[in-house]
């Protein structure tokens, strides 16, 4: 592997034996924690591992649908990988709410809050510009802790793409490509584009890689 994606793999040393869901302790193959640049402006946070993330350990990588998630980040530059390599990642963090996949069903509120942990210490760690929530369990979860907008007045296709000011954050919702038609996701990508033009790095005083 190469060194500089090996640094992008569970940079924090987070627990890679939780056993805090017992629900969950069997249905995994393992524990997905954060992959990516640990001094991004961007961080995509997704309801739970994929069953391609699930087998390779790398949020929104390794399965089928992931595959139009990692397009997308290529398209935006924060990628730098062929189509099917491990990829190598360039101001842009991947996580999930929780760490762990049943392929059964979707995770438990419960689960979800005993993942919390996991999450705000990446958020901290990292402080990012902008947090992306992939999905609507995402995007309630998130919008709920970082924005004083009630859930009941947020709604994934309509605020796709689109900023929510949050309190030390703004969040920028995504449908999933995977779901997503062509001209969400090209919404998306422009929307985005105008976001990678504003000089983050200067204003937090960031060192380019």
């Amino acid at each position: 592997m190469d060194p500089a994606q090996e640094e992008q793999r569970n940079p924090y040393g987070m627990d890679e034996s939780c056993t805090n869901c017992p629900g969950l302790v069997e249905p995994r193959t393992q524990v997905v924690h954060g992959y990516g640049d640990a001094s991004a402006e961007f961080l995509f946070v997704g309801e739970r591992p994929s069953s391609g993330a699930d087998e390779s350990g790398i949020p929104f990588y390794g399965g089928d649908g992931d595959e139009a998630f990692q397009e997308v980040l290529r398209a935006l530059g924060f990628a730098h990988q062929e189509p099917g390599e491990e990829p190598d990642l360039e101001n842009v963090y991947l996580t999930n709410l929780t760490r762990c996949r049943d392929p059964e069903r979707r995770p438990t509120d419960e689960e979800i809050y005993t993942c919390e942990p996991f999450l705000n210490a990446e958020i901290r760690m990292i402080n990012p510009e902008i947090l992306v929530p992939v999905g609507d369990r995402a995007l309630v979860e998130l919008a709920e802790e970082y924005t004083t907008t009630p859930a009941s007045e947020i709604d994934l296709a309509t605020d796709h793409a689109t900023e929510i000011r949050g309190r030390g954050f703004e969040l920028v919702p995504m449908i999933h490509p995977a779901e997503a038609s062509e001209a969400e996701t090209e919404t998306f990508l422009e929307a985005f584009s105008v976001l990678l033009g504003r000089d983050y790095r200067q204003t937090k005083g960031r060192r380019g890689r």
